[in-house]
Parts: C-alpha cells; sequence; structure tokens
C-alpha cells in the first residue's frame, strides 16, 4: 500500500476542503483549511520525504473567475518537480498536452470522458491516444445511491449511470494506467472510510488503484490494508498535521509501509 501525497487548489489557494460542498456557483467549498504556502512549498514538503506519484488537483471550472490562479499554482509545481506530479481536473484532450509537457507524469481525467451521463467511448479513446494510456488516469469518484456507488463528475456535483463496479473498471483499464477513486460523500470529514468502495477495489485484478476519502486515523489506514488486500494505494488530505489535521505524516508512512 503506497501513500500518494495530494495538492488541492481552489480559488488560486492550497486548500482541504469538504469534497461533498464542492460548488461552481460562487466558487464555493467549506474549507477545512488553507494554506498560507504557496503550492510548490508543499510539492517540496513532499519532495523531501522523496514522495511521488501524487495529484495536483484544480478544483475550479475553467469558467471560473479563478480558474488561471488555480491554474497557475498547478503549474508551477509541475514545473518546479517535473516527472513527479499527476495534475487533474478540468483536463481535456485540448489541454492535456499542455500539462504533460510542463511537467504532468500523467493527467487525470473525469467529466471529459462523460457525456449526458454516460461513458463517451470515442471521446475516451481519442484522449487515451493524445496521452498514451501509461499517462492517463481516470478518476472514477463516486458517491453513494441507493445500495450502489456511482460515479460523479464535474468537481462530483452530477451524478453519471455508471456504477462502480468491476466491470466498468475492466471494460476501462486498457484505456490508462491507473485509476484515482475519490469516495466523495466522506472526502475531507475525516470521519471514516467507505469499506464497500474499498472492497470493491481491492477484490478487483488489474492496474493500480488509489483510495481517497474519509481518512482520519491510522485505524482507517489498518481497514484499508485489510479491505484492499494491501494492493490499494491511499491519499490523506485533511487528516494531516500539515493541513491542520492530526495525522503526522511519518506515521502515515510507517503505516502504509507495513503492507
Amino acid at each position: 500500500m503506497r501513500f500518494r501525497p495530494c495538492i488541492d487548489i481552489h480559488n488560486g489557494q492550497v486548500k482541504q476542503i469538504v469534497g461533498g460542498s464542492l460548488r461552481d456557483a460562487g466558487d464555493y467549498a467549506r474549507e477545512n483549511y488553507v494554506a498560507e504556502q504557496n503550492a510548490v512549498w508543499f510539492a517540496d514538503f513532499y519532495k523531501s520525504h522523496h514522495l511521488s506519484g501524487g495529484h495536483v488537483i484544480l478544483l475550479n471550472a475553467a469558467d471560473s473567475p479563478y480558474y488561471q490562479a488555480t491554474k497557475k499554482e498547478a503549474l508551477s509545481v509541475l514545473s518546479a518537480c517535473p516527472g513527479m506530479w499527476q495534475a487533474g481536473g478540468g483536463i481535456r484532450e485540448d489541454n492535456a498536452p499542455e500539462f504533460l509537457r510542463t511537467g504532468a507524469s500523467h493527467v487525470i481525467v473525469t467529466s471529459w470522458v462523460f457525456e449526458n451521463g454516460r461513458i463517451c467511448m470515442d471521446r475516451l479513446r481519442r484522449l487515451s491516444e493524445v496521452t498514451g494510456p501509461d499517462r492517463l488516469v481516470l478518476d472514477l469518484s463516486c458517491r453513494k445511491k441507493g445500495d450502489d456507488y456511482y460515479i460523479v463528475t464535474d468537481r462530483w456535483q452530477k451524478f453519471t449511470d455508471v456504477k462502480l463496479c468491476h466491470e466498468t473498471l475492466d471494460m476501462l483499464a486498457s484505456y490508462c494506467s491507473e485509476f484515482l477513486i475519490h469516495a466523495a460523500d466522506v472526502e475531507g470529514k475525516c470521519r471514516g472510510i467507505e469499506p464497500d468502495v474499498v472492497s470493491v477495489l481491492g477484490s478487483w485484478e488489474g492496474i493500480p488503484v488509489t483510495y481517497a476519502g474519509g481518512i482520519g486515523s491510522l485505524k482507517d489506514l489498518e481497514q484499508i490494508r485489510l479491505l484492499g488486500n494491501g494492493k490499494v494505494d491511499v491519499t490523506v488530505g485533511s487528516a494531516l498535521e500539515i493541513f491542520g489535521g492530526n495525522l503526522p505524516l511519518q506515521e502515515v508512512l510507517k503505516q502504509c509501509e507495513k503492507c
């Protein structure tokens, strides 16, 4: 189980937010932490701990008045640490090459490959051809509806008709090199994970998968290890000390190394 660092950028600032609160209207989000330091400071912090393979996420829509400031912060990380960070948030076929040229190891995409609540296979094929499957990560972040979890798009605001299940993972795996899955209902709440989501990921045999959402304790990490059969990577945000939480990074890394 590998620890994956994250840097979330909203309204031009590094933040930790409650994921389900994010709204495009007014560029609103309920904030757990707003950093005084810029994004490169956090990138340097993680680099000093020899961590890579993390995610820089742009949380503003492309038509937001804050988007350019958010994008500038994200690009500054990619150029300062080439090949160390994946970039996500508003990535499309036309702008993916810019993020890769600037230094992203991969681009992370959700919304652009969905249309009217369904996967647009033509868009997915074109995007995979532009980036190469080896440099594409599909974000299949989900929320619960009824008894099942469905992929959500547009900064976790819109439900699709696509379930998070083995069949979906099997269908998409050949187009990308990894999956990133936020359990959006618990994202940023630090009150426990979505065990059913982790169980789906841990019982699937395929490409690497990273889980995020609700981690607030070392016991949560142990639960992910067990349910994920030791092969599901993790991202921890609001619970970390550097983002105002209670978990020291070194303790998190020790827990992950047990797997």
